[in-house]
């Protein structure tokens, strides 16, 4: 049975994105100043290498695929170019000519874009990128684990990893704690 997870890196002061959502900030130790980020040489995370190994598909929004394509080199760009499976981009307004045909884009309700993933996760996880998609998935109690690694910046704008998620409080496990290099890894379970 497939887990749904939410990975994200997160700024000390809450943002899983800086402003106009560059991830420079999360790489500018590992690479050069933040402009070469293909081939990072960093101490990796064990966890964030569990979360790799365990995926079987990967669900984005469509914002977050929209970054992806213009800075990140789309699809391809995922964990480093490491990522090997199926990609699919939750919209209601797909592109008529999508810039990268290894993501498939669906229109359809949350939950059945999260079985469409699962299925094609082969009895893997899903990873869930996009804060928009992530927090729906989390008001839809669809969401099994948040996996954040912690880094310490305090970026004082950008994009949030949420802003409200308008339920009741939600109440999470935590699940395992690791600390690599700088970066503090979280897990919890939803």
């Amino acid at each position: 049975m497939s887990n749904v997870i939410w990975h994200i890196t997160m700024s000390l002061d809450g943002f899983i994105a800086g402003p106009d959502h560059s991830m420079d900030w999360a790489v500018r130790e590992w690479s050069d100043d933040g402009t070469n980020t293909r081939d990072i040489e960093v101490d990796r995370s064990a966890i964030a290498d569990e979360v790799l190994r365990s995926a079987g598909a990967i669900l984005g929004g469509r914002t977050w695929y929209d970054v992806a394509q213009r800075f990140y080199e789309g699809v391809n760009g995922i964990y480093g170019g490491e990522w090997r499976g199926p990609v699919f981009v939750l919209t209601h307004r797909p592109p008529e000519e999508a810039a990268d045909e290894s993501a498939t884009f669906l229109s359809v309700p949350l939950a059945d874009a999260v079985a469409t993933a699962g299925a094609a996760a082969n009895g893997k996880n899903v990873v869930i990128f996009g804060a928009n998609l992530a927090l729906q998935c989390l008001r839809e109690g669809l969401l099994d684990e948040i996996v954040i690694h912690l880094a310490p910046v305090l970026l004082g704008a950008g994009v949030r990893l949420y802003e409200s998620i308008d339920t009741d409080p939600i109440v999470v496990t935590r699940t395992e704690v690791a600390v690599t290099g700088q970066l503090t890894d979280l897990r919890f379970r939803v």
